[in-house]
């Protein structure tokens, strides 16, 4: 990496401890979310975006959730969320529909080929999460590792325009 940047460019208004850590966190999530999202389809036919979606569905309670709540739990803007689950609902993999306790809200559902789709695709993907992620780590560096994003996180929360979702303490 430069250890100098020219004027205008990001890097430049940080520190190099700064422009280290943000540089080297870039480079993880980009490549990361390429190579999750290939693997994905790879194998699955999934895409990183469906399998975001189906996960999340699967921590609420009978695999249901508002539109509303399951974009701030992804962290997505609903119309993106709205358009995606469009086309999963094309494929089966999910249902809305009216909300029973609010009916002026929109329920997304995991549905049996959802469920499926999600059952089918994990142990490929889990595998590969630990070759190409978790197993770079000691034991040890898993915990600080995950106390260390959950701070960024924290973070994020605190300083972004999403609310804290309701299954996050």
């Amino acid at each position: 990496m430069p250890q100098e940047f020219a004027p205008g460019s990001p890097f430049a208004l940080l520190s190099p401890a700064e422009t280290a850590a943000w540089y080297a966190y870039m480079k993880v999530h980009l490549r990361l979310e390429y190579e999750l999202n290939r693997q994905l389809r790879a194998d699955s036919g999934l895409s990183l975006a469906d399998y975001h979606v189906l996960v999340a569905l699967t921590s609420a309670p009978g695999g249901r959730l508002r539109v509303t709540d399951l974009a701030i739990r992804i962290g997505w803007e609903r119309s993106r969320l709205s358009h995606h689950l469009k086309r999963m609902r094309e494929r089966g993999l999910v249902v809305t529909g009216v909300s029973p306790e609010d009916r002026r809200a929109t329920d997304v559902v995991l549905s049996e080929a959802g469920w499926a789709a999600l059952r089918r695709a994990a142990p490929d993907h889990v595998e590969f999460v630990r070759k190409a992620f978790l197993d770079a780590l000691g034991s040890g560096e898993k915990a600080q590792l995950a106390d260390l994003l959950e701070r960024v996180y924290d973070a994020l929360v605190e300083h972004g325009s999403l609310p804290r979702p309701d299954d996050h303490p």
